[in-house]
């Protein structure tokens, strides 16, 4: 296959014009709409056709489109690894995160990072589900969970981390601390909303649920702990064995830890196509160092 068509291909159904996709690449929509007619020759069937609402791909084009992303991106990952051999890792890390993340976690990453490796640079994005969204262009995701992206990917467990409820001494001081999954209904609840689960649906050691009113429902974890830090009510979310933001003089306290919770798993996930770029394997090497003792 011709690597100048599939990326004018691709380029026409990421822009949804030809006009727009000549742009982009530079050259004329002459040029571009010969190289896609080319393309459609040696595949033998249509893969584009136009529509009143625009360019939209035919079944064929769909399954290129899907192959054909992932071939472009292991081209790129090839030069990219013959470029780097022996050479310390530089240029952009492109991640994406879970939102909330507490950043007391991230900083310690990012400055190992950078005091490592200071001609690599990062870009990170931050998304209420990582795992939700297209990750084209994404050299690494870090996600909660056992799901793992769609597509040649490889995935590791860097931590495992227990999910509860937590709420400050004063708050439980002036409410009460609740014995029972009946006593804590009567308190003010926050809630992670976590991705493909029910924020309203709280879980129990035992494997089972429990219905909730959250008074807060959200992604961002920070949120929620920053409100329980706060003394504003109890919080369930993913607990980070690391002191608060803030200095706070006085942690957060685990409530019924024999009773609510779950292990939840913290994954790195990166395109099979980039996993032995050597930028790639020492970036995901330092970070599991760091985060295993967690």
């Amino acid at each position: 296959m011709d690597l100048e068509e599939l990326r004018a291909f691709l380029d026409v159904v990421h822009t949804g014009s030809f006009l727009a996709a000549a742009e982009s690449l530079g050259v004329s929509r002459t040029t571009l709409r010969r190289r896609v007619e080319a393309l459609e020759a040696r595949a033998g069937v249509p893969l584009l056709k136009s529509t009143a609402q625009g360019i939209i791909l035919t079944e064929a084009g769909e399954v290129l489109a899907r192959r054909g992303r992932v071939m472009m991106q292991e081209t790129s990952a090839l030069l990219s690894s013959i470029r780097e051999v022996g050479q310390a890792p530089s240029g952009v890390l492109r991640l994406v995160m879970p939102v909330g993340l507490p950043p007391h976690l991230l900083t310690p990453v990012f400055g190992l990072l950078r005091s490592t490796w200071p001609l690599l640079r990062v870009h990170a994005r931050f998304s209420g589900d990582p795992l939700g969204e297209p990750l084209d262009g994404v050299d690494m995701a870090i996600h909660f969970g056992e799901d793992m992206p769609r597509g040649p990917w490889l995935s590791h467990v860097v931590v495992r981390v227990r999910e509860g409820l937590f709420a400050s001494g004063e708050y439980l001081r002036r409410r009460g601390t609740p014995g029972s999954l009946q006593e804590l209904q009567g308190h003010e609840l926050f809630s992670w909303e976590a991705p493909g689960d029910d924020a309203h649906s709280w879980p129990t050691l035992r494997g089972a649920t429990f219905t909730v009113a959250p008074a807060l429902v959200t992604p961002d974890i920070h949120l929620i702990r920053s409100c329980c830090l706060a003394g504003l009510g109890i919080g369930l979310v993913p607990s980070v064995e690391l002191e608060d933001p803030g200095g706070s003089a006085e942690p957060l306290v685990p409530v019924l830890p024999a009773l609510v919770g779950r292990e939840r798993p913290v994954r790195i996930s990166v395109p099979e196509a980039l996993a032995e770029i050597p930028k790639i394997k020492l970036v995901l090497s330092h970070i599991r160092q760091l985060l295993e003792p967690l």
